[in-house]
């Protein structure tokens, strides 16, 4: 198996995975802050076992806790846009992070711009605009999600820097510690400008925490040493485009287990079709560029 075709099935194999993280956002009955802290603490806890305290230098160290640091920013703002709307709204504002990787890439690394990234990115641009003819009690979910895919565009792409010539479980062991001391600082300064409903710091028990257990592990562990490989073989932009089909995996479920069907229209079907041909035209384009 050739280097690009391991990357895509790995890259693949990680949006499998991912699809199951919005279902955890809406079992999981915490706060999105407890859900976020808790999936660091889990996830530092049984990387820790695996892998020990590997000696990195400074420099690299307080990179990769910088990108954690992004990683529990999106987060938080993830489950808080799928508590603010539903699940399958949660996702598709995901989508975005194809196009957000599209505009930041170049400007951080000083390359051009493509214009192909581009229009497949405002193909999907143009799916997310189509879902917004939703009711109106989703658009401040909406509001969030988005803001959740520039983030994450954002540690997507540093990650990629910053991750090279190490090993995936040293990479994901210093983001999630870094990013559980970044989160603990953060969590004060979200509840101030998005006060919460629910008990703050509450300890799981009971579903929760195996439902975090189960989180941490599956959906973050294992999705993310398979993203941080594929991102090793394959562009930012080609990852986090492909990404775009997490909301795929994550509404079928939806519809499934939480019977969220029934609170969708027809512009939310034309919006996922636009979002699934902009994921297949940069596949095919990748794949062609290698092979020639």
């Amino acid at each position: 198996m050739n280097e690009t075709r391991k990357g895509f099935v790995q890259l693949h194999l990680s949006v499998l995975l991912a699809g199951f993280t919005g279902l955890f956002g809406r079992l999981i009955t915490l706060n999105e802050v407890d859900i976020v802290w808790y999936r660091m603490l889990f996830t530092s806890m049984i990387l820790l076992v695996f892998t020990g305290l590997p000696k990195v230098g400074l420099r690299k160290f307080l990179q990769l806790c910088g990108c954690g640091a992004l990683l529990g920013i999106h987060w938080i703002l993830f489950y808080g846009s799928i508590k603010a709307s539903n699940v399958s709204i949660g996702v598709i504002c995901f989508s975005l992070i194809g196009f957000f990787t599209a505009v930041f890439e170049p400007l951080l690394f000083k390359k051009r711009f493509s214009w192909l990234e581009l229009l497949f990115s405002l193909i999907t641009v143009a799916g997310v605009l189509c879902i917004f003819s939703l009711d109106a009690r989703y658009r401040y979910g909406i509001a969030i999600g988005i803001v959740s895919s520039a983030v994450c565009a954002l540690y997507a792409i540093c990650n990629k820097k910053v991750s090279k010539g190490i090993r995936s479980r040293t990479v994901l062991m210093y983001q999630m510690s870094g990013g559980l001391i970044a989160v603990s600082a953060i969590i004060p300064v979200y509840l101030f400008f998005f006060p919460s409903e629910q008990p703050v710091m509450v300890v799981p028990e009971g579903a929760n925490l195996w439902f975090m257990l189960c989180h941490s592990l599956f959906c973050t562990v294992c999705m993310y040493l398979l993203q941080i490989q594929a991102l090793k073989r394959l562009s930012a932009f080609t990852v986090n485009l492909t990404y775009n089909l997490e909301p795929c995996y994550t509404i079928i479920l939806a519809f499934l287990i939480f019977g969220e069907g029934r609170e969708i229209n027809f512009s939310f079907y034309i919006g996922i079709t636009l979002i699934l041909l902009s994921v297949l035209l940069q596949t095919q384009r990748v794949w062609k560029k290698k092979e020639g």
